[in-house]
């Protein structure tokens, strides 16, 4: 059984000196799995430096938009850029984290990671359930010195409400005609074939327990669980294979600042090395702040991830924002984040 993931990442990390823990401050925040294991990361080490506590729940991006917007937690993660104008309804600042890939993961006999080679367009169609064998023309096309079986291909998608499916739908969307009229873009969409697994974890273990699947996680999910990921042909019409390099190139342009929201979407990008499947990972805070303590503290943890985490990201094949993006987001914080009297939250 697959079990969603409750992390409370900085449990058991001992602090020497009473001082420090007397004023820890603990924070929640809930939402995206895209970018869980570099969050899980940056709170041990963020923890172990300074007391503080970051417990962040991967329930899906869908999830996390409604949890801020309840106010059950701290702050919401997504990785479907919310648009300016139901950011303003709910009172809300959304700014991005994080940069990473998602990719598509097979397991097939004999496949080693990064020897398939797929098309937008023909995952487009065997998520369509229009190609249904992996040993049909067109894989074996675009692989012939692989041995694909003549088996029927199982198709796992996520269940839940998924910032990973805006990204990997919105790509399909964009280079098949096909699959944008019959199915669309969405966090959640109807999915015409396949399984549906909860957040990245829950479809990193579907495909890997089950034999000729094929699904589509972050990449740091794929190398952790051992997942043969695939090549893909992107818009300058190169087979890539995802990296972080690859994830930097798809975001080397991005206009962070001149997007409503920030709210830049990263898929098929141009560029000779783009990873076609590249996504910005966003945090949701409320710009009024009636706990303004825990909201600083919101603030305190993201200026020591963009300050102090690119390493431990980069060791994930994330990319760390470049240091003109983070500054620019700290001067949003200084003029939009407010206390309910109006005082700067952050300075």
């Amino acid at each position: 059984m697959i079990k969603r993931l409750l992390v409370n990442v900085s449990a058991g990390l001992a602090l020497s000196g009473a001082a420090l823990a007397a004023h820890a401050v603990d924070i929640t925040g809930a939402g995206a799995s895209f970018p869980y294991p570099a969050y899980a990361k940056w709170a041990a080490q963020y923890h172990e430096e300074t007391g503080n506590r970051v417990n962040y729940q991967s329930i899906g991006s869908g999830g996390g938009q409604q949890q801020i917007i309840a106010k059950t937690v701290d702050f919401g993660a997504s990785d479907d850029p919310m648009p300016a104008a139901d950011l303003e309804e709910n009172g809300l600042l959304q700014f991005p984290a994080i940069v990473g890939g998602t990719v598509p993961v097979v397991n097939i006999e004999g496949i080693e990671p990064g020897a398939l080679k797929l098309t937008g367009e023909l995952v487009a169609d065997i998520f369509l359930g229009k190609v249904n064998k992996w040993n049909d023309e067109a894989v074996t096309s675009l692989n012939p010195d692989l041995t694909l079986p003549d088996a029927s291909i199982i198709v796992v998608h996520r269940s839940d409400g998924s910032g990973t499916t805006f990204g990997w739908t919105n790509y399909l969307s964009k280079v098949s005609p096909e699959w944008k009229e019959q199915v669309g873009e969405g966090k959640a969409v109807k999915w015409p074939t396949g399984q549906g697994g909860k957040g990245n974890e829950g479809v990193a273990a579907y495909v890997r327990q089950l034999q000729n699947s094929i699904g589509y996680v972050e990449y740091a999910y794929a190398k952790q669980n051992n997942l043969s990921w695939t090549q893909l042909k992107n818009k300058d019409g190169q087979f890539v294979q995802p990296t972080q390099e690859a994830f930097a190139a798809a975001a080397a342009h991005a206009d962070w600042t001149g997007t409503p929201g920030m709210g830049v979407v990263l898929t098929d990008e141009v560029g000779a090395d783009s990873w076609p499947v590249t996504a910005a990972s966003f945090i949701l805070v409320h710009k009024v702040q009636d706990k303004p303590e825990q909201g600083k503290e919101v603030l305190n943890f993201f200026d020591w991830a963009f300050k102090n985490g690119g390493d431990l990201a980069a060791e994930l094949d994330y990319v760390p924002l470049p240091d003109n993006v983070a500054d620019a987001i700290r001067e949003i914080w200084k003029n939009e984040i407010k206390t309910a009297d109006g005082a700067a939250v952050w300075e």
